[in-house]
């Protein structure tokens, strides 16, 4: 089996959490290579000299997190995932240097593994209307059918994880229901989302990211679906901004940096506006339930699959 190694630069301190973060995205293993685990030459304790003295001088300065991942159909989301949970730590401020947070990934066989996981990525229904085509595939559409053409790259956004499913179907159900004009997508990775919301009748979509790759690639699939004229793909954080005020804001991100969101998130929500989030894992939920209570958003609904919560509420009048 090929298996796609992506290690991450970080530090003693951050070395956890990257390892939790790569886990939560599905690598089937991760390993932390931490100069700080090899013990100090100069306070022998009792196997130090069994150990090789020069073993140190061999490790690199980072601490690098080591994690590995299949090349499956949902290959490209896991490693977009990643990347787009790693920008999100780097914007976050949780007290403490997590390092650069640098990305490299290799294969452990010679083979091209950016054009692998294509082979498994396939036509799929997102909700009762949204249907999501990678853009090298054939689709038959039926006659109701919403069909996004997707090319995720190495953004988080092909449809296939959980959260960005469940933020997909409440996406639909809430404009299904109701006229919505104007949309904001914190996070957007490949667009997939912001996509969505302009199929589903949106005039006006805002689909920000801090990741510059991400930015990169919901252009190029904005283009694709020929949806510029209502998608504005723009790099930067909303809440560093004073542009954006919409009746729905979808923020496919993390938990942490939900929790940091959710109050100054409401000046860039319209009164009575909903606010759909995910990228919570589910040990994670009641902290966010917590935060969205504390800014005064009433809970809606809560939706759960797999590991992953989902929660639609709606920004106090």
């Amino acid at each position: 089996m090929d298996w796609v190694e992506l290690t991450i630069h970080t530090t003693t301190m951050g070395a956890d959490i990257v390892s939790e973060a790569m886990m939560n995205e599905g690598a089937s293993g991760t390993m932390v290579e931490d100069r700080a685990d090899i013990p100090d030459p100069d306070k022998p304790n009792g196997y130090w000299e069994i150990i090789d003295p020069n073993l140190v001088n061999t490790l690199p300065e980072d601490v690098l997190v080591h994690a590995w991942f299949e090349p499956d159909e949902r290959f490209s989301d896991r490693i977009g995932a990643v990347r787009s949970r790693m920008a999100e730590l780097k914007a976050a401020d949780l007290g403490i240097d997590l390092g650069s947070l640098d990305m490299d990934m290799v294969n452990v066989r010679d083979e091209d593994w950016s054009e692998v996981w294509k082979k498994f990525y396939k036509p799929f229904r997102a909700g009762q209307r949204l249907v999501v085509k990678p853009t090298w595939e054939a689709y038959d559409a039926q006659p109701d059918d919403l069909v996004m053409e997707i090319d995720p790259g190495m953004a988080f956004g092909s449809g296939t994880h959980e959260t960005t499913g469940m933020c997909l179907e409440l996406l639909e159900d809430v404009m299904l229901k109701q006229q919505v004009n104007s949309v904001i997508d914190v996070g957007t990775g490949s667009g997939i989302l912001a996509i969505g919301a302009a199929m589903l009748g949106a005039k006006d979509v805002l689909a920000i990211d801090i990741d510059p790759t991400a930015v990169r690639v919901a252009k190029e699939n904005v283009a694709h679906n020929h949806l510029e004229h209502i998608i504005r793909a723009v790099e930067g954080n909303l809440l560093e901004s004073t542009d954006g005020v919409c009746e729905v804001c979808v923020a496919n991100i993390i938990a942490d940096v939900i929790c940091m969101f959710a109050a100054p998130l409401v000046s860039h929500i319209v009164p009575g506006g909903l606010f759909i989030c995910s990228g919570i894992i589910k040990e994670r939920e009641q902290d966010v339930v917590d935060a969205l209570n504390a800014a005064r958003y009433t809970i809606l609904e809560i939706r759960r699959k797999g590991e992953w919560v989902a929660i639609l509420s709606r920004r106090p009048d």
